[in-house]
């Protein structure tokens, strides 16, 4: 049975400073780095055959972390703007609080909130879905269908689309999933490539 990890990258500066991120390229903070620490070490005890990347440093960073961890620098490592994050368009780089004053609340929860709506410039969750999940049919399934296992290392909505796909959930049940920095999802798949497990 294989087993899929999926890990969001450790705290950035900018998750730190309330900031839209989107693809702009920040690095993790102190705390970002003992979050993918504490991954690395949560992972210690699994067998990890190959680990896909977006190309932003703040998950590239959080990955060799982890795998400096697990003492296996030398897992075969795929990165792609594929799995990158959502793309906020004109928000990215506006403090999230500044911009409900500017556009107000309900505005701004619909943009980071809703399934389809796009901000200004960038992407909905339903834009990142679009490209997240022809990316992991192609790419990362067949390898899970051979049994290997696989570690994502990703972005609150690059990972959300994923797990909405995984586990069938409605574009509302999606809404309300929190994804927290640098804790591993476990999912396992039977031989029929269901997901029997997840843990958390």
């Amino acid at each position: 049975m294989a087993k899929l990890f999926l890990v969001r990258h450790g705290q950035s500066l900018w998750n730190l400073e309330n900031r839209f991120t989107g693809w702009h390229d920040i690095d993790i903070t102190d705390m970002g780095i003992e979050e993918a620490k504490k991954a690395g070490i949560a992972l210690k005890k699994e067998k990890i055959d190959i680990a896909f990347t977006s190309v932003l440093i703040r998950a590239k960073h959080t990955l060799s972390i982890i795998l400096d961890e697990l003492g296996k620098p030398d897992i075969p490592i795929v990165m792609d703007k594929a799995l990158n994050e959502r793309s906020y368009g004109n928000l990215e780089g506006l403090n999230k609080a500044e911009t409900a004053l500017k556009y107000g609340d309900e505005q701004v929860h619909t943009w980071r909130r809703s399934y389809d709506v796009v901000p200004p410039g960038g992407e909905s969750l339903k834009d990142t879905y679009n490209r997240v999940i022809p990316y992991f049919e192609k790419e990362i399934a067949p390898l899970l269908k051979k049994g290997e296992n696989v570690l994502i290392v990703a972005h609150g909505n690059s990972l959300r689309a994923l797990i909405m796909y995984l586990e069938h959930l409605s574009p509302e049940e999606i809404l309300e999933r929190e994804i927290a920095t640098g804790i591993p999802i476990t999912y396992i798949f039977d031989e029929n490539f269901h997901v029997s497990r997840r843990d958390p």
